[in-house]
């Protein structure tokens, strides 16, 4: 057992041992290595003021993502490569060509946002040669910018990617194959680690078994996966955690895998890892997931995190029990496979044991002949909370009846829950106009939502029904998105 983590920073090797669970890399950054490059803004991942690259083995090599320091903590950082805005630089001080894009396009002007965007614009750089404008914004979805605005900022991201030079200039790329044995040797040392200061621990266990163990001897430790709800209990609540567990790093539980039945996705499985193969086999599931907080965000967050802390808000839950997912639960004695909606039991109580972990969640794949549609509701598009979020799962038999249907919503309830009231007056009724007005007023019997910040309780009520109206006539062919488009033709 070891009592340090080890991890490269830039192009240093750094072991520490003298560190409490809830530090975060934003601090070590600023206070202790004086990197102040990074900046400290929002404290909770949504400005991107403080966004760093961590590089990390998968099978597929090395790879980086930009990530929000302000609420990472130290503790997830063994065997990866922490990459600060103050590594781009030529050995010769001169400035990386995504930084000097940014000056030729005036993307600054008072400053205090740019080394964020440079580093989200550089994770960009390394992992795509010819970025769409699209994908562009979407790496920018997690920087906010109040001075310069977002044009310039997009041009200088399409000014570097048509003008690539060498990457024998940028040190990632220069120095990749010695970093990556670096790592490896970090990985390949076996054991659970340990730190302890002032009497509060983070563990970080070597393996799912050891991890299995160590949450039965300590039931109620603190699981951390990407702690982008985690991060802000200690940054805005400001608790302290005794004991915390962090399995960023066990790759046993990221995996993704699809066969004719549906998608197993591991609980350790970032939103951004998930995407591509949930966009393909499930669109509009997809696209709700690249609605989830920005890229950083999307990075460190995981599908089984967001079950698990039980958040009445949560985004994936809404259509993961819509689709009918199943989940598994596992202690260092056995498994046991519940349906998703059972494990939500009331606000903050969940169906899980002493010493039990969320281990994967089994998606079915939706029937041929079935309709799919989830909508997130929020006051902006990108980087925001729901205040509901809906999901509808309909099949239609031959007459055009409902044959099953499975409704969820998220902010309507103590738990994300279905419409039962809503689904039992539309099973085996004829899929209608005026069948859909008949039933809206179910909702009152299914959901008696809270008024909050977010939104009010008349204003979730109806928007509610308002969203069955919608699904309703994009089945039937009538969608807004069509009538507005083929308008746009005429």
């Amino acid at each position: 057992m070891s009592e340090a983590i080890r991890f490269i920073l830039n192009a240093e090797e750094v072991t520490l041992g003298d560190f409490g669970p809830t530090e975060t890399l934003l601090d070590y950054l600023r206070l202790k290595r004086r990197l102040t490059g990074t900046k400290e803004g929002c404290a909770e991942g949504d400005c991107g003021a403080c966004t760093v690259l961590v590089g990390r083995l998968t099978e597929h090599g090395l790879r980086y993502e930009s990530v929000n320091a302000c609420i990472r903590f130290l503790g997830s950082l063994h065997g990866t490569h922490v990459v600060t805005v103050e590594h781009l630089a030529g050995r010769d001080g001169a400035l990386h060509p995504v930084q000097q894009a940014m000056v030729d396009c005036h993307g600054s002007q008072c400053g205090f946002c740019t080394p964020g965007f440079v580093m989200s614009l550089y994770g960009l750089w390394l992992s795509n040669d010819a970025p769409t404008r699209a994908e562009i914004e979407s790496a920018l979805q997690g920087n906010l910018c109040r001075c310069t605005g977002y044009e310039p900022i997009v041009k200088a991201a399409e000014q570097v990617a048509a003008n690539r030079p060498s990457s024998l200039f940028d040190p990632l790329e220069r120095d990749r194959i010695q970093i990556m044995a670096k790592l490896w040797s970090i990985q390949s040392e076996n054991g659970t680690i340990v730190v302890t200061k002032d009497g509060a621990r983070s563990i970080i266990p070597a393996s799912v078994a050891a991890f299995a163990e160590v949450l039965a001897e300590e039931p109620k430790a603190t699981i951390v996966a990407g702690a982008t709800d985690v991060g802000l209990w200690v940054t805005k609540q400001m608790r302290q955690l005794d004991a915390v567990i962090f399995i960023n790093h066990l790759t046993e539980l990221q995996s993704v895998e699809v066969d004719e039945n549906g998608i197993t996705i591991g609980a350790g499985v970032s939103y951004s890892q998930a995407l591509d193969k949930i966009a393909d086999e499930i669109p509009a599931f997809g696209r709700l997931i690249d609605r989830i907080g920005g890229q950083q965000v999307r990075n460190m967050g995981t599908i089984g995190g967001n079950i698990a802390n039980g958040s009445p808000i949560g985004d994936t839950p809404p259509p993961l029990i819509a689709l009918g997912a199943e989940l598994t639960l596992r202690t260092h004695s056995g498994r046991r496979t519940i349906p998703l909606e059972d494990f939500f039991l009331s606000y903050g109580k969940q169906d899980r044991l002493a010493g039990e972990f969320v281990e994967k969640v089994f998606v079915p794949r939706p029937r041929d002949n079935s309709h799919f549609a989830v909508y997130k509701i929020s006051k902006r598009r990108d980087e925001d909370i729901s205040a509901l979020c809906g999901a509808f799962n309909l099949r239609l038999d031959d007459e055009g009846k409902v044959a099953s249907i499975r409704i969820a919503f998220g902010g309507m309830a103590g738990t994300p829950k279905r419409a039962s009231h809503v689904e039992q007056a539309l099973l085996g009724q004829a899929w209608s106009w005026g069948v859909i007005s008949a039933v809206r007023d179910a909702f009152d019997q299914d959901y008696q939502p809270l008024s909050d910040w977010r939104a009010s309780a008349e204003y979730r009520s109806l928007t509610a029904k308002n969203l069955l109206t919608r699904f309703f006539l994009e089945t039937a062919g009538q969608g807004h998105e069509l009538r507005r488009f083929e308008l746009e033709e005429a």
